[in-house]
């Protein structure tokens, strides 16, 4: 293991000194025991030439510092599967297991979900690596087991938020396959939960990840799908987020006429009132408030000039916990100035779009802040 760690390290911009100074600092924050530095350079280079493997030792603070499995720093794909059952009995036994979670059981795994989600957005995906799997793997254990529909769609429902969940964290740790196998898994988990409204919205997520990789037009057609998707079963704060997120990458794709006439959609059938959580999927924020910062997201990408009073508005109304969405505004904000023309407000703005991306550690907004950088 470790032939991985090389591509990992140089996709977050770092240098091998970097790598050896962040190791040691989580080592202090953690009160772990590790080489010294001396030794850790050894390390590393032995590390990613594959002369050495990387033991548990390390692999415990690498995982959470870059937000990545195992499997990804041996350079593989996370093919990991939960373990099966050997003989009747143990299969039987387990099947019953699976037949008596109860409600609580199922609640319990959306709480879980539910915490993992509010830490997420205050402290970044890179350091929850270990959590999230062990927290899918505990639900897709309890759903390979659970044979009756009655059982079986609970479950599911719930591992279908989770799953879309754990993969905008991997998008944003800059793991993009975990990402794309984890949306997979959302989707399989929504069509036996009979959920469509999860489907859409992994769908719409989804979607996102063929935009970062440079496929705008097929992102475009994948969250058109999603919209059609049991339309009439979305509800109207879900269907106007998908009209939102549309809009942002109908811009990215240079669809300009189509990408207002998304953000108009999303306007019209957005519920009133400044209640954003949706009943029917605890996953979805939005309300006029976060819409106005997504107008200026947008607006900005089509550079144009009006989305400055609305990135300026949301940045004094958005919620201090959403640090990663801060960063983004930062960078909206940066993006609207370098379209104006003025670069010392792009300069700060980008400057405070850079400390928040390194402090949630978002592969994602980093790589923002490199192309909005070489603009200046």
């Amino acid at each position: 293991m470790g032939k991985g760690l090389r591509a990992i390290r140089t996709s977050r911009g770092w240098s091998q000194e970097r790598l050896i100074f962040e190791i040691e600092r989580h080592a202090r924050q953690h009160m772990l025991n590790v080489a010294s530095s001396a030794s850790l350079k050894t390390y590393v280079s032995e590390w990613e030439n594959g002369r050495r493997a990387i033991t548990e030792r390390y692999a415990v603070i690498l995982r959470p510092l870059l937000g990545v499995t195992d499997a990804e720093l041996g350079g593989e794909p996370d093919r990991s599967v939960p373990q099966q059952a050997d003989g009747y009995e143990d299969l039987l036994s387990r099947i019953d297991s699976a037949r008596s979670v109860s409600d609580s059981m199922v609640s319990t795994f959306m709480d879980q979900t539910e915490l993992l989600r509010t830490m997420d957005r205050q402290m970044g995906a890179s350091g929850l690596v270990d959590q999230m799997n062990g927290h899918l793997t505990a639900m897709e254990d309890a759903l390979t087991f659970a044979v009756l529909p009655g059982t079986r769609r609970p479950i599911a429902t719930a591992l279908a938020g989770a799953a879309t969940l754990a993969a905008w964290q991997a998008l944003d740790a800059g793991s993009v396959e975990r990402a794309w196998r984890h949306y997979e898994l959302a989707k399989r988990a929504a069509q036996d939960a009979d959920a469509p409204q999860y489907l859409a919205h992994a769908m719409g997520e989804q979607a996102y990840v063929l935009g970062d990789a440079g496929r705008p037009e097929m992102a475009v057609e994948l969250i058109r799908d999603a919209q059609r998707t049991h339309a009439e079963r979305q509800s109207s704060r879900l269907r106007a987020w998908l009209s939102a997120a549309e809009a942002e990458l109908c811009a990215a794709a240079g669809m300009h006429d189509d990408a207002r006439h998304a953000l108009d959609r999303a306007a019209a059938v957005l519920p009133e009132g400044a209640h954003a959580r949706d009943s029917d999927m605890l996953s979805i924020f939005l309300n006029a408030d976060h819409l106005a910062r997504w107008r200026g997201n947008v607006l900005a990408l089509l550079g144009d000039s009006s989305a400055m009073g609305d990135l300026y508005a949301s940045l004094q109304t958005t919620d201090p916990t959403f640090v990663r969405a801060k960063a983004g505004l930062h960078s909206d904000l940066t993006q609207a100035h370098l379209a104006r023309g003025e670069f010392d407000e792009a300069r700060s703005n980008l400057q405070q779009a850079r400390l928040l991306a390194n402090r949630t550690g978002s592969v994602r907004h980093r790589r923002r802040v490199e192309l909005l950088t070489g603009r200046l």
